[in-house]
């Protein structure tokens, strides 16, 4: 996998004694989390009194990330809260420190979805892009410069919000079905790896059919994910090569990522 942080969308702590109808529930989700990580069973320990005394001055996330559009809403909230309040961060980017910052951020993140991988705080905690090798085989990775090509990764809005825990709990069904399984060892992972091997190696062409062969995959075995209204131009980009896209995140809605020869 390789998991990239988008700098186009922030969030940050903020602080209103008055707050709009907006700030007020954020503030309100931030007293349900707090009692979350006031249980046993959290990760990791923090300054809960420091947090407590902030909430009832008024703190709220101020994000400019869409919430389920999956480009990692959750997740930039978890990797702020542990910042701020955490009492033994954890911040380099050792093999062994990042394994152990994806653990903690997928506990903590696992309150709003259910299941986290715990990648999205990480990339956003560390601001670096991650590139997993395994399970146990984590790193930071450089990115390709932009060069002079006409090609381009965008995101499509589809103006809809993904519920992302119904869309994991159905993939995670159908990951009990033998073909399903075989198609994701054989074919998903092996054109997931080989475009992700390409995009890193600068190899443009390499990257388009690779990905080609993933988007194919993608609509074949992941339509409950696409919405409907947009599984025709998902078919149209295979038919003329135009572009081709994948789901970010659980799909639903949200942003599809998109490739091209030419934005």
């Amino acid at each position: 996998g390789l998991s990239i942080p988008h700098t186009y969308y922030k969030g940050a702590f903020q602080f209103n004694n008055a707050p709009n109808a907006e700030q007020a529930k954020s503030n309100e989700h931030l007293i349900a989390y707090l009692t979350y990580l006031k249980s046993p069973e959290a990760p990791c320990r923090f300054d809960f009194s420091a947090f407590e005394k902030d909430l009832s001055n008024g703190l709220y996330f101020d994000s400019s990330i869409p919430q389920g559009f999956g480009v990692g809403s959750s997740g930039a909230l978890v990797a702020a809260i542990y910042n701020k309040y955490c009492n033994n961060k954890l911040g380099s980017t050792d093999n062994s420190d990042i394994l152990e910052l994806k653990r903690i951020f997928g506990e903590l993140e696992s309150y709003f979805h259910g299941t986290s991988s715990g990648l999205d705080p990480l990339i956003c905690y560390l601001n670096l892009p991650i590139l997993i090798k395994s399970k146990t085989e984590l790193g930071t990775v450089g990115l390709p410069e932009q060069g002079e090509s006409k090609g381009a990764i965008f995101l499509l809005n589809t103006g809809l919000t993904g519920k992302t825990q119904p869309l994991v709990n159905h993939f995670l069904e159908r990951c009990k079905e033998d073909g399903f399984r075989n198609m994701i060892k054989n074919q998903f992972k092996k054109y997931n790896d080989a475009s992700i091997e390409a995009f890193l190696n600068k190899d443009g062409k390499g990257l388009l059919s690779n990905v080609k062969n993933l988007s194919k995959i993608v609509l074949d075995n992941f339509k409950p994910m696409i919405p409907k209204a947009y599984q025709k131009l998902w078919q149209d980009g295979l038919d003329s090569n135009a572009y081709y896209l994948k789901l970010c995140g659980s799909g639903g809605g949200g942003f599809i990522l998109g490739f091209t020869q030419d934005i």
